[in-house]
């Protein structure tokens, strides 16, 4: 089910934040362990809902400790758009590489990586490739980012494949990185589900 964009009158305040933090961090790291998908050794997705995006602006607000109405405003503004709408999911894509020097190396041969992002539902189900860093800049760029904002668009097909008992598969098909999941652990299949209408 799609969720609901957030609003102000959901956010705790600062003072009402300090309080709860160590208890709702909790809840949504487990939150976000059921929607977590490890493709090989160095790609991670993390499927963001209202509840992560509420943590991350709860967060963004008490790392600047904003309390003004524009402020919160324009955070609400950043992070409301990675929400699902009901007909898709979106993710965040981290490349991790522990060594700098080899990550430098990597991300340059691993150029387009995000636009070779691919989940299916069902065993014959087509491919539907991932829509990447919609609000960014990614003109003449030298190598890729270690992390990406990505929204896999849904058709009705697809949905009612999954809701009829489908298996979920996700991969990467770079030419220098081929990983997949198939199937996505059970967990994570029920989780991206409900995100949808």
């Amino acid at each position: 089910m799609a969720a609901e964009k957030l609003t102000r009158d959901v956010l705790m305040g600062l003072e009402q934040y300090a309080k709860a933090r160590t208890e709702f961090r909790r809840q949504v790291m487990a939150h976000k362990a059921r929607r977590r998908a490890h493709l090989g050794e160095h790609a991670t997705f993390i499927f963001e809902d209202q509840l992560t995006m509420r943590y991350q602006v709860q967060e963004m607000l008490r790392i600047g400790r904003i309390f003004e109405a524009a402020g919160i405003e324009a955070e609400l503004s950043a992070y409301n758009p990675l929400i699902p709408d009901g007909d898709n999911w979106k993710a965040t894509f981290h490349l991790e590489f522990d060594d700098p020097r080899q990550r430098a190396k990597r991300l340059m041969r691993l150029i387009g990586i995000e636009d070779r992002v691919w989940v299916r539902a069902g065993d014959d189900g087509e491919r539907v490739y991932a829509i990447a860093d919609e609000d960014l800049d990614r003109a003449a760029r030298k190598k890729t980012c270690a992390v990406h904002f990505l929204r896999f668009q849904l058709d009705a097909h697809f949905v009612q494949a999954l809701k009829g008992g489908a298996s979920l598969a996700m991969g990467i098909d770079h030419p220098h990185y081929a990983e997949a999941l198939e199937p996505v652990p059970a967990h994570l299949r029920e989780s991206l589900l409900a995100d949808l209408d």
